[in-house]
């Protein structure tokens, strides 16, 4: 017999059936459920167990490296978006224009590498800066189905407005470091891609 879901046997009851059954049944208690009762109404903070802020205990200097690397990269990124959305510009694009300014005539392809971005996600930037003229593709000198992609002046200016951006939070970034603290970090995270 199918039931619908929901229903309970004493739903299925004809109505003067449930008269002077108005009074619910009381819960059971278990030796477990009441100590865990008794436990979060002796001290309230032990039911909810709230994280540090960043900086501060395993989010802080006591933290797994691993861990406050992609904490200090996902605060980055977030102060990079909120800096260029002004200027209309994502930040994985921006990672593009800045690529293709260093190594002019990247591919699809060698752009997804280099700014460790998908080729899905590459191929949906491309198509976006090329409809807003910043960037202009020309096909290989000896492998001519293969598409080379360059900046349009418009691409420059572009990017030289969101460097001035960048700029601002690379300072921050280095505020309080030695040039020598810098070159030591530098080489650390460069080591940190090379190697893993």
């Amino acid at each position: 017999m199918s039931r619908k879901i929901g229903t309970s046997a004493r739903s299925r009851m004809p109505n003067n059936a449930h008269a002077g059954k108005s009074k619910p049944r009381p819960k059971q208690v278990t030796p477990k459920s009441a100590a865990r009762r008794k436990t979060s109404a002796e001290n309230p903070a032990q039911a909810i167990v709230r994280p540090p802020p960043p900086g501060e205990g395993k989010r802080g200097e006591h933290g797994y490296l691993a861990y406050l690397l992609r904490q200090a990269q996902g605060a980055t990124r977030l102060a990079m978006e909120r800096s260029l959305a002004g200027l209309g510009v994502t930040t994985p694009q921006f990672v593009v224009l800045t690529m293709l300014r260093a190594y002019p005539g990247l591919s699809g392809a060698d752009l997804a590498r280099v700014a460790m971005l998908t080729p899905q996600t590459v191929g949906v930037i491309i198509r976006n800066l090329e409809r807003d003229g910043a960037i202009q593709k020309t096909p290989h000198p000896v492998h001519g189905r293969v598409l080379q992609w360059t900046l349009t002046a418009r691409g420059a200016a572009l990017l030289e407005r969101c460097r001035r951006h960048a700029q601002a939070i690379e300072r921050r970034l280095a505020a309080g470091l030695s040039t020598g603290a810098q070159r030591l970090i530098r080489r650390w995270l460069a080591g940190i891609a090379a190697d893993l």
